[in-house]
């Protein structure tokens, strides 16, 4: 990593890292603003008062502990096998789970519709929770196996010469290290869970089980269609996420530089 020393060249990075951040603040000052328009701080009291703000975030921390967890363990133990195990055809499996990168959440609604469907799953949590952590694990064993791949053999070697097994190495030598690499899987997956639209507007039709994202359907419909209360709502769900980054914040840019490079 190259290190900016001069007054002239700090000053120059600052402006370009201010120029490049400006298209993703201009979208967030206008949501603020546009939730604030016309009655102020009343339109979030307007969103408190549907009722369902306590039930819908609590279905969205449920989703998201449910899918970070899911994520995590076998994000975490996948990725020890294909870095550091001799497995049969390990690249092989490997690049067939990376090809699962390349399909759209869209094309799988069908498949998994029958599949909840047949495994009465239909209409509850776990309809959302499972698919999500399927579709998000490809990219996190990938930042993960590449994380893992830093981690000096010689560790692994020494530890069984000691006479520890597979998963007291694991357990005792690898997990402990990756905290970095974990901070951001954890982070990535908070967000996308977090803010998924797609599975639970098909799969959670029960008002007493949809998300916080559903949120502004109570402002949308055929004859109304009120911008500020949907604004409103969108700063409200944003919140607890923001909070998350910024609260790991370090280990998380730490574990994706790192997983990111081999």
């Amino acid at each position: 990593m190259f290190e900016v020393r001069s007054t002239r060249s700090k000053v120059i990075l600052q402006i370009v890292l201010l120029v490049l951040t400006i298209p993703f603040l201009l979208p967030l000052i206008q949501m603020v603003q546009g939730s604030l328009a016309g009655r102020g701080f009343h339109n979030y009291a307007v969103v408190w008062e549907t009722g369902v703000v306590p039930t819908f975030f609590m279905n969205s921390v449920l989703v998201s502990a449910g899918v970070m967890i899911l994520v995590f363990l076998m994000s975490m133990t996948a990725a020890f096998g294909f870095s550091k195990l001799h497995i049969f055809g390990k690249e092989v499996y490997f690049w067939m789970m990376l090809a699962a990168l390349t399909l759209p959440e869209v094309i799988l609604l069908s498949p998994l519709f029958v599949t909840a469907t047949k495994l009465h799953l239909y209409n509850s949590l776990l309809a959302v929770v499972l698919p999500l952590a399927a579709l998000q694990l490809p990219f996190a064993i990938l930042l993960t196996r590449n994380f893992y791949d830093g981690i000096p053999t010689e560790l692994i070697e020494a530890s069984r010469i000691d006479g520890a097994n597979v998963l007291q190495v694991f357990w005792h030598i690898i997990l402990p290290l990756t905290k970095p690499i974990a901070s951001a899987v954890m982070v990535l997956t908070l967000i996308n869970a977090w803010n998924s639209y797609l599975l639970p507007l098909v799969f959670l039709q029960d008002r007493a089980n949809q998300v916080v994202t559903l949120l502004p359907q109570f402002f949308v419909g055929e004859y109304t269609n009120d911008q500020t209360k949907i604004l409103a709502a969108a700063v409200m769900t944003a919140l607890p996420e923001i909070l998350a980054y910024v609260l790991m914040q370090k280990n998380f840019e730490r574990g994706l530089a790192a997983g990111a490079l081999k």
